[in-house]
């Protein structure tokens, strides 16, 4: 049977989370993530990848409860973080926490070298050092582990928070806090404390370490007035604690991903332009000078989401968005941006070869997930390395495909064809819609696969509305203030051009969004009757009621403005209601703090209220985004049946995994 026609095959596939490349070029790591034995959840694991097209993957951790976050230290051994069992203690507690390992380059067994009372996190290398993030109880750090105790035995849940925010996207913040520790390498004993009251300022931090080891940097937030922070970048001295603001200015965040320059002379940063009512967010690299702690904007129309320096730290690599592609660019301390890859792929991981040689990373597409590759930086050649995952077979075709709007503006896409489609046997249509809202449909996604649905007869169209990255500044600005309206003539132009394709049968269509593309779901629920059937998933509902209980609400204070009355009128779904008549899926997850559960109890109760033909696919254990293998498959059979139902004209027929 096809892996996309049995959605437990589809769940069961391995997938490519990470990628590192050891010091001296010789290896290549890649944490996996894969389907665990009880087939209830998934585990991660390290596998050793080939740096060239021959050999073999092989596996170099084996754990029930899995490894991630791997790292190399400057003399080729790799850290990692797991929740494992340490063989050499007696009696460990059944609720272990994350704590750091080290497995040798040399070989042999993985051993723990520091662990916290409230886990490790994400850790970073210098040489000589780890820095690393932990989860403290405010207070002395010292007695951590008798505090947790004692909260415990009291049976104590309550936080008191004096600060904002409270919680981030599925987790609730508190009642410890972020900090950085250091440790020396190879032993990393007595970790050394470099935030003792950081308070909220290391919430979801990124950081980096100096090569030589002897500095960390960090995002760094800072609250302001009236609900609102801003995020600067410092610098901590790895041997004094001392802190000191690199970068900072009213109206920016500066923030991941951060890199340092090999040399020790720069670092690089995201800087992200706060909005405001009129004016759209803004991205750019920015790359600090520290001799003469200058900072310069490299990048104006690139939103970068993964920045390495290159070997001599002349330049960078920086993966970002460009027209529903993710390629690699080459971007200088002066001059143009220089696109190095290729083709219609997306990158993820990249990582430089210290020769200056090669550049290694993930490559996926919409029509492919994750492989590694290996770029020669030389030619642009791109050779696919033997992967710990398998290779997929889609079942259909893939087209670009573009219309104009009634602006005269561009809006392109890409288009999923089930095989066999045809003028005499045309597919029907789903338009799915991203979130974000500044996004794109550039690669492979495993929560919202086309080709499960072009399995299925389905054909998918996926395009790049206003406020999707990649088309330049004005693409985002053109939609800022105005997501409803501008957005949705944005979506019915690319779908009026699809359907006058003799491939497409224009009167079976279902429209499905999730995040941002759930607002567009139940925007297009209330302001059109084309389509047989809408998914609304994770969806938006009551701007007004959404903005003052997400997990960030400074920032949509920014765009819909203080008070907001009007835009909130003007943009809210809920105010159409009355005109929306299609059957409508509403999914949520319980634990989605990013759009709280109560914007879909709230729709729910408005659908069943009016009438609205509807069912409500409930998790009450999952956040933002459906993970677990069996709720994934309860996901795709509930969403399959209920199109069955509306656009093809079949009869209802309830999903076995959730009967």
């Amino acid at each position: 049977m096809s892996l996309f026609k049995d959605i437990r095959e589809f769940v069961g596939v391995p997938r490519l989370v990470s990628l590192r490349l050891s010091p001296d070029g010789s290896r290549l790591v890649s944490v996996v993530q894969s389907l665990g034995p009880d087939e209830r959840s998934y585990g991660t694991s390290i596998w050793e990848v080939p740096t060239g097209p021959d050999g073999e993957p092989h596996r170099l951790t084996r754990s029930a409860k899995g490894e991630a976050g791997a790292e190399f230290t400057p003399d080729g051994d790799l850290l990692f973080v797991s929740r494992r069992p340490d063989p050499s203690v007696k009696d460990q507690p059944e609720d272990e926490v994350p704590a750091l390992w080290l497995l040798p380059a040399r070989g042999g067994e993985a051993r723990r070298l520091a662990d916290r009372p409230g886990g490790i996190g994400a850790l970073k290398v210098g040489d000589g050092t780890v820095v690393f993030a932990a989860d403290v109880l405010d207070g002395d750090a010292g007695t951590e582990a008798d505090r947790r105790k004692a909260r415990k035995d009291t049976g104590t849940s309550a936080i008191l928070h004096e600060g904002y925010p409270i919680r981030f996207w599925d987790h609730d913040l508190g009642p410890g806090r972020t900090r950085l520790f250091a440790a020396s390498l190879p032993g990393a004993a007595e970790p050394r404390d470099l935030t003792p009251d950081p308070g909220g300022a290391l919430v979801e931090a990124a950081f980096a370490v100096s090569p030589d080891g002897s500095t960390a940097v960090t995002t760094w937030w800072v609250p302001l007035p009236g609900g609102q922070a801003r995020c600067d970048l410092v610098a901590i001295d790895v041997a004094t604690g001392e802190r000191r603001v690199l970068a900072t200015a009213d109206g920016y965040d500066f923030s991941e991903p951060v890199a340092y320059s090999p040399d020790g002379r720069y670092v690089a940063c995201w800087r992200e332009r706060h909005a405001t009512e009129e004016r759209a967010v803004e991205f750019a690299l920015w790359v600090i000078d520290l001799t003469t702690g200058e900072g310069t904007a490299r990048t104006a129309e690139l939103a970068p989401s993964a920045t390495v320096w290159a070997a001599d730290s002349a330049s960078l690599y920086v993966v970002a968005d460009d027209r529903g592609r993710r390629p690699i660019f080459r971007v200088g301390l002066t001059g143009d941006p220089v696109r190095l890859t290729p083709g219609d792929d997306a990158y993820i991981e990249p990582c430089p070869s210290p020769d200056g040689r090669y550049l290694y990373a993930l490559r996926s597409s919409v029509a492919g997930p994750a492989a590694p590759v290996r770029v020669d930086l030389a030619s642009g050649e791109v050779v696919e390395l033997p992967s710990p995952a398998p290779s997929v077979e889609v079942p259909g075709t893939l087209t670009e495909v573009s219309a104009v709007a009634d602006d005269g503006v561009e809006i392109r896409g890409w288009l999923v064809l089930p095989a066999g489609a045809s003028a005499g046997n045309p597919a029907p249509l789903l338009l799915w819609v991203h979130g974000g809202p500044v996004a794109s449909w550039t690669d492979w996604s495993w929560r919202w696969n086309p080709w499960i649905m072009a399995e299925h007869g389905y054909a998918v169209l996926m395009p790049d509305p206003c406020l999707s990255t990649g088309y330049g500044q004005a693409m985002i600005q053109r939609g800022w203030g105005d997501w409803g309206p501008r957005t949705h003539a944005d979506l019915m132009a690319i779908t009026d051009a699809c359907v006058e394709r003799a491939d497409i049968d224009a009167g079976r269509t279902g429209m499905m969004g999730g995040s941002f593309g759930g607002y567009m779901a139940n925007w297009i629920a209330g302001h059109t009757d084309r389509f047989r059937a809408i998914v609304t998933h994770a969806s938006l509902w009551n701007l007004e009621q959404f903005a003052g209980t997400t997990d960030s609400s400074l920032y949509w204070q920014r765009e819909f403005g203080p008070h907001g009355a009007d835009r909130y009128r003007k943009l809210s779904p809920h105010n159409w209601l009355d005109e929306v008549g299609t059957p409508m899926l509403v999914i949520h997850g319980d634990k989605d703090y990013r759009v709280p559960i109560g914007e879909a109890l709230r729709l729910w109760w408005d659908l069943r209220r009016s009438s609205v033909e509807s069912k409500f696919l409930y998790f009450p254990d999952e956040n933002h985004w459906i993970l677990k293998p069996g709720n994934v498959i309860a996901w795709y059979e509930t969403v399959l049946a209920f199109l069955a139902q509306h656009v093809l004209g079949e009869e209802w027929k309830r999903p076995e995994s959730i009967a």
